[in-house]
């Protein structure tokens, strides 16, 4: 459990997620990232030189990302900071925070920033060197794609996954399309009010349309429109699954910004100095082979021990729904209603960037428990290799 690791109420952001292949499709995630962190730095009046270290999350790899942190402190004004690359998969932004926590807990740091930055669409193809193959042929992989279609430990596909955790536990159909356009009724309430909800820590990202022009990107691009009547008509994936097209999320690209620093700090950048967001405890887990969609719950339970909370104090959860089983496990492993939590959205419905996703959810987390009066928000998620990360604020 942290004692003096505070994110600023306020000290953070999430530029809009933008389905794959979209308005973000052509541009280095690192410097997107890096260029829209120095305009939100601009806009808060903060000065990026106070960063001590940086914590750059990529899931996705990048041109340049060699240089990584680095590269990207000083892209964004912050240039005297050192920092490392953080590289895992849907949890990569809880653990970024998760580091930078226990660097400021440690009195290691002051003042450290976690940038999430990814960019699946025209991931990366890469080829190595094989000289002892058929007549030297290459080794080669399509980062994205090839990622998504196998996990090396297992040969297994993610979407299998969540069917074998759907069939282990008797998840059906039709439980699946009702949590579904649950999840997106849920994100509608994020719309109202001209996106009320979504302005408080949305920051639109600046793109170059040619040499002269740019454009800014202010809402999502790409959410589908959704109904029970739309979601009957879709097959099944798999033949003897429960997910549809509309029951799994799309890959997205965007980034994040959080920063991680002492309280006396937090109440200097903060939005209002009344509300504090410590960060409180992290706990991580691996489930058995191919069934990644359960490991959220056992993270989750780590956390609260850690955390020495039970989850009926909990005000706010939010997880990471890549599969619809994501959401249906966690409800029946740890006892909650499935409605009662991912309010305003989650990745099945607005997409899934890879690193800045779970920072999307948190950064809504947090906005979710002030507009509560404050309290404890829980975030948590799956990621590659049947693993999954918790984080537990408490704000206010």
């Amino acid at each position: 459990m942290f004692k003096n690791a505070y994110i600023p109420y306020g000290g953070y952001y999430t530029t809009p997620f933008c389905k794959w292949m979209g308005s973000l499709a052509n541009v280095n995630s690192i410097e997107l990232g890096a260029a829209t962190s120095k305009r939100w730095f601009a806009a808060r009046d903060i000065d990026p030189t106070l960063i001590d270290y940086l914590y750059l999350g990529v899931s996705v790899g990048q041109k340049s990302i060699f240089y990584g942190a680095p590269w990207a402190a000083a892209m964004m004004g912050a240039g005297q900071a050192p920092g490392q690359n953080i590289t895992q998969a849907c949890a990569t932004a809880t653990t970024a925070v998760f580091n930078a926590a226990l660097a400021v807990d440690s009195g290691s740091f002051d003042t450290t920033y976690c940038l999430l930055a990814d960019r699946p669409s025209n991931g990366p193809h890469t080829i190595w060197p094989n000289p002892n193959g058929p007549g030297g042929e290459v080794l080669a992989e399509n980062w994205n794609m090839d990622n998504i279609a196998a996990d090396p430990a297992t040969g297994k596909d993610m979407l299998t996954t969540a069917e074998n955790v759907a069939r282990e536990h008797g998840f059906s159909r039709e439980q699946a399309d009702e949590l579904t356009l649950r999840r997106y009724e849920q994100y509608a309430e994020a719309l109202a009010n001209e996106r009320a909800f979504q302005k408080r820590y949305m920051f639109p990202v600046e793109v170059a349309v040619s040499r002269k022009e740019t454009k800014l990107v202010e809402a999502d691009e790409g959410v589908t429109a959704t109904s029970a009547e739309g979601l009957a008509k879709l097959r099944c994936v798999q033949p003897d699954g429960i997910h549809t097209y509309g029951a799994q999320t799309h890959p997205a690209d965007a980034n994040a910004g959080i920063l991680v620093t002492t309280r006396e700090r937090a109440v200097e950048l903060s939005r209002d100095p009344q509300m504090a967001v410590q960060v409180v405890a992290y706990g991580h887990a691996r489930t058995k082979p191919a069934h990644m969609p359960m490991a959220p719950a056992e993270s989750v339970k780590r956390a609260l021990a850690r955390a020495d909370l039970r989850l009926d104090q909990i005000k706010t959860i939010k997880n990471h729904t890549p599969f619809i089983a994501n959401d249906l496990h966690l409800s029946k492993a740890l006892g909650l209603d499935a409605h009662s939590f991912n309010n305003y959205g989650t990745s099945l419905v607005y997409g899934h960037p890879q690193a800045p996703t779970l920072a999307r959810l948190l950064i809504e987390a947090i906005e979710e428990t002030a507009l509560k009066g404050g309290g404890y928000a829980l975030v948590t998620g799956c990621a590659a290799g049947d693993s999954a990360a918790a984080l537990i604020v408490k704000v206010g």
